[in-house]
């Protein structure tokens, strides 16, 4: 059996970061090594990786027991990517980067590329600088005995933001160059799977809100995948796909059967999702290898859920992996020093280290009498004269001998010709009383002050509003989309999204929030 899988993991680093391990220069490879392993896959196809290769490190790219292929974004940083691992036994013939064959470097591709001259050298170099598509080209045999090629198509589909025309323009591009290279590939004799983040759900049953949705049936993407799959028992005279989706050829009814979920609005909880991840095959390859077809959505550490297929074929691995594997990029392979390599005690040379220890030894000689003859030159604090010598620091909190001190028994003269009059020891306690009285009504007067002064300046946070549907306090949210209203906060209801029509979901209640 022959176990396909795909996940788009928003992140291969996110996953990992809970991982705790003893050995911290191994627990980026260890966490990924046990995460490929409780996934149990032959092939695991990872979508949004958002890494790029300056940023790519050894225990991420190199695991044990697999071998991996990685595509980058050459746009931007921290964006897109996809990257297949493939288990040792399940190692693939050739392995390519992009769809239209100009990222290839003609040794170990896959070849096989179609007609784009509807496409221009920079629309297709534009459609492969994002790191969206790789391809891994693999070796398999039958029940029967007879040796196949297997094609799989690791895609993550761009997104058609609705402020954004043309990435419309280009996800429909993007679409059609992977519908030629696809077909081509079939054209050639091996049988094709495509697999990963279409990032569109195709049927009605696949989203959670088809209904209330304006024109749902007439999106350019669904009318591409309607071309594109064919459906089982389909009437005579229908039009039949190439591909097939395989989770509906094993569940062609199945509700509430999503993949992605909004994170913000804890849909998930709910089960408020759509199907964004599929995997295609060939209608030959679905209708006699084909056992089963799956979601796993008790997988967690992403905004979507692995989706996978297990194919009744057993897979014939290479003795060498293909050019683009990563552990033959110079900075894992070996052939380009690293900056730890120079910060290793090397050994050395018998004949080197004795005189170095000779050289050491006379050095240590010279510095004693060196440090000797200047010891011996210092004068001493007895004959530079102690008068000179360094104060203590209480000298300086010691009455001055200049200002010479007043007797106690001398007598106070009169204060502008008036004598002073001797303060009886009633009239001392009472002014002392008033004293205290005095200072103790200030400090409670200051602290009054003070109070009144904090609370005006922070009040603190206003009290929730209580939403309508449930009457619990609302959570606050900031308008991120550009527009007027960008930067605004406004409440909602705190439960996370669902159907209108579960009580136990998110209620309507909406409210700006007043500026202060």
């Amino acid at each position: 059996m022959l176990r396909v899988l795909s996940w788009n993991i928003n992140g291969i680093r996110s996953p990992l970061q809970g991982a705790v391990c003893q050995e911290p220069n191994n627990c980026t490879a260890m966490a990924l090594g046990r995460l490929l392993d409780e996934l149990d896959a032959d092939i695991v196809c990872f979508q949004e990786t958002k890494v790029t290769r300056d940023v790519l490190t050894e225990p991420l790219a190199i695991v044990e027991g697999y071998n991996s292929y990685f595509s980058f974004s050459r746009n931007r940083s921290g964006y897109s990517g996809v990257a297949t691992f493939c288990k040792d036994s399940a190692t693939p013939v050739a392995a390519e980067e992009g769809l239209s064959g100009l990222l290839a470097s003609q040794n170990g591709d896959v070849g096989c590329y179609g007609n784009m001259d509807e496409f221009t050298q920079e629309e297709l170099r534009a459609l492969d600088s994002e790191g969206r598509a790789l391809l891994t080209q693999h070796k398999i045999r039958t029940w029967e005995g007879q040796e196949k090629t297997l094609t799989l198509i690791n895609v993550y589909c761009p997104h058609a933001d609705p402020g954004k025309p043309e990435r419309l323009a280009f996800k429909m591009h993007f679409y059609r160059l992977l519908q030629i290279r696809a077909e081509a590939l079939l054209e050639a004799g091996s049988h094709v799977i495509i697999l990963g983040d279409l990032n569109t759900a195709h049927r009605p049953i696949d989203h959670w809100d088809a209904v209330n949705m304006e024109c749902f049936e007439e999106d350019p993407g669904r009318k591409w995948m309607d071309g594109l799959l064919s459906v089982l028992g389909c009437q005579a005279g229908a039009h039949i796909g190439p591909f097939i989706d395989s989770y509906r050829c094993f569940q062609p009814k199945k509700e509430g059967a999503f993949t992605c979920w909004s994170v913000v609005s804890g849909a998930r909880h709910l089960n408020y999702g759509s199907r964004l991840d599929y995997v295609l095959g060939d209608r030959a390859l679905v209708i006699d290898t084909f056992q089963d077809s799956f979601l796993l959505p008790e997988v967690m550490g992403s905004d979507h859920c692995p989706v996978g297929a297990v194919l009744s074929v057993s897979s014939v691995p290479t003795k060498q992996c293909p050019p683009l594997c990563t552990r033959f990029l110079p900075e894992f392979a070996g052939t380009q020093l690293k900056i730890r390599h120079f910060l290793i005690r090397l050994e050395q040379d018998p004949v080197f280290g004795h005189s170095a220890l000779k050289l050491s030894n006379q050095t240590q000689v010279q510095t004693r009498q060196n440090k000797a003859s200047v010891r011996s030159t210092r004068p001493r604090p007895s004959q530079a004269g102690s008068s000179r010598g360094q104060k203590n620091l209480m000298s300086y909190f010691q009455p001055s001998s200049s200002h010479p001190q007043a007797s106690p028994d001398l007598e106070l003269p009169s204060l502008m010709g008036v004598p002073v009059t001797p303060v009886t020891p009633e009239q001392e306690a009472a002014a002392k009383m008033v004293e205290v009285q005095a200072k103790a009504s200030e400090t409670k007067y200051e602290k009054e002050v003070r109070t009144l002064c904090w609370k005006s300046v922070l009040a603190g946070p206003s009290p929730m509003p209580l939403c309508w549907g449930h009457g619990e306090p609302c959570v606050i949210r900031t308008v991120k989309k550009p527009g007027p209203n960008l930067g605004r906060c406004f409440y909602i209801c705190a439960r996370p999204r669902g159907p209108p029509t579960d009580p136990s979901a998110r209620c309507n209640f909406f409210l700006w929030r007043r500026p202060s």
